[in-house]
């Protein structure tokens, strides 16, 4: 219910700052990509995540927020009451969603999960992909699959959200949807030329050093910046400067830091090295894993879900990389979507009453345990099937892979004219 009532200045501060941290984590999430694909892609790599973030920036003011946020219909879909953000001024507040804060400063701070989500998938088809059909596959995937998800978890009157499951930040609205399109994206565009194969193709490989980071500091950089910006992803989803908002912050640097642990340990066992980049890559997979119960968990759970999920992680990535010819450039399915998937699991095995007012399996609640593997086994098909689909059909009018001839010469230069690095 909407209304022009007072809001409070310490809330509205703290979610003033939330909002610029998760703004920071869309470039971020660019320096961490750019810097885990070839020198010839750097440049590109960065670039669609600062469109997507102007892009969608747009399609949420215009339509996204009001289909998410709007009224419901049948907990489906909202209308379209809100577009353009029609009715909303700096004084007004919705009781349903933020009580505290006006519904403007919360259309801010959930257009930056509206924007960083698509530009996750990036990196399963990264190198590869024409940025124009990317754009429109964007817009698409925004409006038919993240608005529906978001609405069915995050809008009062959303079916999943009815039904009882809980999200606390986006483990299914942003990881899973985010996971499994990426994994249709790998599969649809196809495997890069001159990349590393599989296992049984290693020997016939003629180019097995092409897929190399490109620049390790970048990726320990990105790294870094999201975890700084998962702050404001994860306690500011509280919504209020409140103690859940305290809790949240605690959970999700511990999460962070035992997949970072866990995933080094990884490597160190199996690869007898210790990897600069592995500890990066860890350490996101823990705040993807924590992110839908960082609300709900407590300090030890957050811990136990981090060192999970870093062992988890690991072991698809190594699967893929050594098993499948699935080319997931960056490992999106299995850092986003595998992390995504525990993590909501988690929630309904770790949730306690005590942190965030529900308890999950292991506290005696069986009913939430099972309505988040229900929410699960819906967002999963959901997210891979329609963007399987919707990337089949923006490739009948607008191909979604570029030349070989751009792809051998990089989409720096074939696609944006520029390079990262002038040596001349």
């Amino acid at each position: 219910m909407s209304a022009v009532i007072p809001t409070n200045p310490g809330d509205t501060a703290w979610l003033i700052v939330a909002t610029a941290l998760v703004m920071i984590m869309t470039p971020a999430l660019g320096f961490f990509y750019g810097g885990l694909v070839r020198r010839k892609n750097l440049v590109s790599t960065i670039v669609q995540c600062f469109a997507i973030f102007a892009v969608i920036s747009i399609v949420w003011a215009l339509w996204g927020y009001s289909l998410v946020f709007g009224n419901s219909y049948g907990g489906i879909i909202g209308d379209l009451s809100l577009a353009g953000l029609n009715g909303i001024g700096v004084n007004t507040v919705n009781t349903d969603l933020a009580p505290t804060i006006s519904v403007l400063l919360f259309f801010a701070f959930q257009l930056k999960f509206a924007a960083i989500t698509p530009a996750l998938i990036i990196g399963a088809c990264a190198e590869r992909i024409r940025f124009r059909s990317l754009l429109i596959f964007i817009i698409l995937w925004s409006t038919f699959i993240y608005v529906p998800i978001a609405h069915w978890v995050w809008n009062p009157d959303g079916w999943l959200k009815a039904l009882g499951a809980i999200d606390f930040a986006g483990g299914l609205v942003v990881h899973i949807s985010a996971g499994l399109s990426a994994l249709a994206a790998a599969l649809v565009v196809g495997r890069r030329k001159g990349c590393s194969t599989p296992w049984k193709d290693h020997m016939k490989s003629l180019d097995t050093e092409s897929d190399k980071p490109s620049n390790i500091p970048y990726v320990i950089l990105g790294a870094a910046l999201l975890w700084f910006g998962w702050f404001g992803f994860n306690a500011g989803s509280a919504l209020a400067a409140n103690n859940i908002a305290v809790s949240a912050l605690v959970t999700t640097n511990l999460a962070a830091s035992g997949a970072a642990v866990s995933w080094m340990l990884m490597d160190w066992l199996l690869k007898g090295k210790p990897s600069a980049v592995g500890l990066a890559i860890g350490a996101v997979v823990g705040l993807v894993a924590i992110t839908p119960g960082a609300g709900f968990v407590s300090v030890t759970s957050a811990i136990i879900i981090g060192l999970a999920a870093g062992v988890i992680s690991n072991l698809v990535v190594n699967w893929r990389t050594g098993r499948s010819r699935i080319d997931d450039t960056l490992d999106v399915f299995a850092c986003h979507g595998v992390g995504g998937l525990w993590g909501s699991i988690a929630t309904g095995l770790f949730a306690s009453a005590a942190i965030g007012g529900v308890d999950g399996l292991f506290f005696g609640n069986v009913e939430q345990f099972i309505a988040q593997l229900i929410a699960v086994a819906v967002v999963v098909p959901f997210s891979f099937f329609g963007s399987y689909a919707l990337l089949k059909l923006v490739n009948v009018f607008s191909p979604l892979r570029v030349s070989p001839e751009a792809e051998n010469a990089g989409l720096d230069l074939s696609e944006h004219g520029e390079e990262a690095y002038n040596l001349d």
